[in-house]
């Protein structure tokens, strides 16, 4: 059903948390295939990909190119771009299920995008007032944070020309999808403060 595509980098040391919150996707039957695409050709990397049961992909330094590349190597029809830092929390195998159930049956699959809602690790009211700051300001531009994870289909993927090489390259893919074609899901992606 979907692809998960994570570009590694320097983080591979949060990769197994993130790894691990895809579980109970992989239990569910939701999720096909991980793909890490890894700038380093660091060892650490493919050992934890193998054990794992994950793809592994040495891609270019170029974070657009290592997520087109996944994308590319994908063979589920949704993809769910994440990064390696990022917590899926409970409930995300129903609302993904849901959001591409009802995106099919309607045929909006080349129309529609989605996110997680925004959470950080942390206590006390500074986190809060950050996931706050971030909702308001997905109201205001449409634009979540890149941590935040993106599911789309694969045909409004390539409609929208892929990922692009460069920086920002996640930023500018949530601009071209536009704040009426992105649906925010009510499960969260935990990241860590800061």
């Amino acid at each position: 059903m979907i692809s998960v595509v994570i570009p590694t980098g320097e983080t591979s040391r949060l990769l197994i948390p993130t790894l691990a919150s895809l579980v109970p996707g992989a239990a569910a039957g939701i999720v096909r295939e991980v793909l890490l695409v890894d700038s380093g050709g660091r060892p650490e990397v493919a050992e934890i990909a193998d054990a794992a049961g994950c793809e592994y992909l040495e891609g270019p330094a170029d974070a657009g190119a290592r997520l087109a590349a996944g994308a590319q190597a994908a063979r589920a029809p949704w993809l769910l771009f994440l990064e390696p830092m990022g917590l899926l929390q409970d409930g995300w195998t129903r609302e993904v299920r849901s959001f591409t159930d009802q995106a099919e049956r309607s045929g909006a699959m080349g129309a529609r995008a989605a996110t997680f809602r925004l959470a950080l690790d942390g206590f006390g009211v500074a986190p809060r007032l950050r996931e706050a700051a971030a909702v308001l300001g997905h109201a205001l531009t449409g634009r979540p944070r890149p941590e935040q994870g993106l599911l789309i289909h694969r045909r409004f993927y390539e409609a929208l020309g892929g990922h692009a090489p460069g920086t920002n390259t996640a930023r500018r893919m949530f601009a071209r999808i536009g704040r009426r074609r992105l649906v925010l899901l009510r499960s969260q992606m935990l990241l860590p403060e800061g």
